[in-house]
């Protein structure tokens, strides 16, 4: 196979997984009828074969409804992990980036963990290589390692704690009241808005998202003007630029939400745009806007989509069913240390959702 020109600032140790790369590998739109036909397709091999989908947000429309429609699960990363983790099939298959893939079969070492690709990474991954960060590490000994979900399972094997977007608030807020200094990898942005709404010690890695990274904030205050009725809907891997002219900051799941819940018809939405598939199936009344990723004469003025995400596909999930194959694998020693921080967010997080049911019942009461 041919290599194709690596155009990020690096590769892994899967090889080549440019931009461009990823691009060249994205299917072209299939029609309605020829959807619902690779549909009923993937629906009986999943059925036979014993296995459940998992989708992420970004991924294509048709695969997530696939996902609903078989039992499957659509959701933002935090939550995919808990699926996989506690749903009975013995086969996973995980729709959206390596990492998410990797994380599955972490928690669930005996089942078999399916993804359309392998090749579908994440910049944030590509931009903390596993000995960069293990020396970052060793040079601050003293510090919490707490790191995003969008790492890889060798990253994660160094940390103390992981996070996703939905709690890391909550954790980081829970380390500061501990007195602990945090160092963070690997969005930076991220990292920023976590800090500057804890107030805790972070040292930090500078990755970013490149869909996230792209938004910018001078063309987003001219939308603002021109849609002054409409709240605008951020997520926290973007520029301060832009999360300083957010009315709702949060997770995948959060800016679902607050479409869902929000008395606006119209919204303006900045964080990848795979999200608005299901934005427009729960609140079908409400139009959504794209935050601009360009500025004036651009040719796309909003192009954020993952071209990693992208790559997941109807006819890419049908064939790693038939085959069985491409599975993820994570050898046992780096499997278990990462095991250990996933572990410790999802117990928290659990603890948490418990501690607010508990609240809620005595106000009830």
């Amino acid at each position: 196979m041919d290599r194709i020109a690596f155009d990020y600032t690096r590769q892994d140790a899967h090889g080549d997984a440019g931009t461009a790369q990823a691009w060249a590998q994205v299917p072209e739109p299939v029609s309605p009828l020829l959807a619902q036909t690779l549909k009923a397709e993937a629906a009986e091999l999943l059925k036979a074969k014993g296995a459940v989908l998992v989708a992420h947000y970004y991924v294509d429309g048709h695969l997530q409804d696939l996902a609903l429609e078989t039992g499957g699960c659509v959701s933002d990363s935090l939550e995919m992990a808990r699926f996989g983790r506690n749903h009975a099939a013995q086969t996973l298959v995980v729709a959206g980036v390596r990492f998410m893939g990797e994380t599955a079969k972490i928690l669930s070492p005996e089942k078999t963990v399916l993804m359309p690709t392998l090749e579908a990474t994440c910049s944030l991954d590509l931009g903390c290589p596993e000995a960069e960060f293990a020396a970052f590490c060793d040079a601050h000994p003293d510090r919490t390692v707490v790191v995003y979900a969008n790492t890889s399972a060798a990253v994660k094997a160094r940390a103390d704690w992981m996070v996703t977007s939905s709690c890391a608030l909550d954790i980081v807020n829970h380390l500061k009241s501990r007195g602990e200094k945090i160092l963070w990898a690997p969005d930076r942005h991220l990292g920023r808005y976590i800090q500057e709404q804890t107030g805790a010690d972070l040292l930090m890695w500078q990755g970013d998202c490149i869909v996230h990274n792209e938004f910018k904030g001078l063309e987003l205050q001219l939308l603002r003007e021109q849609y002054p009725d409409a709240p605008v809907l951020v997520h926290p891997e973007s520029p301060r630029a832009v999360v300083d002219q957010a009315d709702v900051v949060g997770s995948t799941s959060a800016l679902i939400q607050a479409v869902v819940e929000g008395q606006a018809q119209r919204y303006i939405v900045a964080t990848d745009n795979g999200i608005l598939h299901r934005m427009r199936q729960l609140a079908p009344s409400k139009t959504l806007i794209e935050a601009p990723t360009a500025g004036n004469g651009a040719t796309c003025k909003s192009c954020a989509h993952c071209p990693w995400m992208a790559m997941n596909s109807l006819r890419s999930l049908i064939e790693c069913l038939k085959q069985g194959a491409p599975a993820v694998a994570v050898d046992e020693d780096t499997r278990i240390r990462a095991e250990r921080c996933i572990t410790r967010m999802l117990d928290f997080t659990a603890a948490r959702k418990a501690q607010a049911a508990l609240a809620s019942g005595m106000g009830a009461a």
